[in-house]
Formats: structure tokens, sequence, C-alpha cells
């Protein structure tokens, strides 16, 4: 189950000034689901508003409704094995969205799953939280607890030319569990025109 203060946790540091997001990277289906474009580029040289306006898209898939739509999944061993999708998200991971070859196998597996007819995206965001410790009271202390780098991945409908709308699938790996990195978790989120994407990535 995942816990909500945990993702509101990572969501209150989602702002410009705050944000440990170093990278974003993405792709753009046609209404086919071939990639039509792709881009990759250092977080802190967008501008204030192309920052706020990805970090909108980021949040939306961490504030998804909590157990429902954004769901905690364990990665059976059986998925834990060379040429598996969790090797390739910890390849991803690891190398901070910085080798092309990755993300591009992502993208193409994804891109078979996209809503059908629709011009679709796939944004990933690579993010670095210094953890700060907790007291028992519940009150931020000085100190580290640890860090927790992920890669979050939002995918839904383009509303224009290049724009994206709101994600209607999305996930966070490793999930964020106990405020802290859970490599055996992905969070999972999917609305109802993405139902069948995950069950692809995930065969």
């Amino acid at each position: 189950m995942i816990n909500r203060e945990d993702m509101l946790e990572l969501t209150r540091r989602m702002t410009p000034a705050r944000s440990h997001i170093d990278r974003i990277a993405g792709a753009y289906y046609d209404a086919e689901g071939y990639i039509d474009g792709t881009f990759n580029t250092h977080f802190l040289k967008l501008s204030t508003a192309e920052k706020t306006k990805n970090l909108e898209l980021a949040k939306a898939v961490l504030q998804a409704e909590t157990n429902k739509q954004l769901k905690d999944y364990r990665i059976p061993e059986t998925a834990r094995k060379p040429g598996s999708i969790w090797q390739l998200l910890d390849g991803i991971k690891e190398s901070g969205l910085q080798n092309d070859a990755f993300l591009d196998l992502l993208y193409e597996m994804i891109g078979e799953g996209v809503a059908p007819g629709k011009e679709s995206y796939c944004f990933l965001f690579h993010g670095m939280y210094d953890v700060p410790v907790k007291g028992t009271d519940k009150e931020w202390q000085e100190g580290s607890e640890g860090v927790y780098f992920y890669v979050l991945c939002a995918v839904g409908p383009l509303e224009g030319e290049y724009e994206p709308g709101l994600p209607e699938a999305g996930f966070l790996y490793p999930a964020f569990r106990q405020r802290s990195t859970a490599c055996n978790y992905i969070n999972l989120y999917e609305t109802a025109a993405y139902q069948n994407l995950w069950n692809l990535l995930w065969k």
C-alpha cells in the first residue's frame, strides 16, 4: 500500500526553485504509436515557465488517487533478470537518463500500448531527493536519511502540436516507501484510457 504522505513529501518539493529533478527526456508519438520526435535535456536549463509546466505533469502522476489509480506493485523475482523491463528501468535510472539507447527501447515499448488514434507523449524525469531526517514528533531535523534516486514517467495525449495534456498513465521507479528506496517495488499509475499499458510492459 502507498502511504500518501510519502507522495506528498516528494511533490511538495517539486517547484521551479526547489525541485530535485535534474534531467528530463521524452518522446512524442503519432496517432499510430510510432515515435515522431524525442528530446533530452538538463532540467535546470529550462525556463521557469517550462519547469513549471513539466513539474505539473510529474506531480499529476504522484497526486493521483492513492491505491486506486496510483498503486504499489511488487516486482517478482522472475521479472528481475537480464533482458527484463526491470533491468531496463534500472539502467535508465543509473544512467540518469543519459543513455539514449535505453530510452529508445522504453519509448518503443510504451508506443505499442499508447491509446490508439491519439497523438501521445511519454516524458521521463530523473530525480535525486536528499531525504531529510524526520523526528518522532514528525518535525524536520538537520541531516539526511539518505538519497533517493528515481525515474518518474508520465504518459498521455497531446492537446496540440507537441503540447502535452494531463498524464493518463505513469510510474515511479523505484517506489518511495517508508521514506526510502524500495527497489523491489514500482508505483504504477493508470486511467481507463491506458489500462493495458503496464500489462504490456510487465508481460
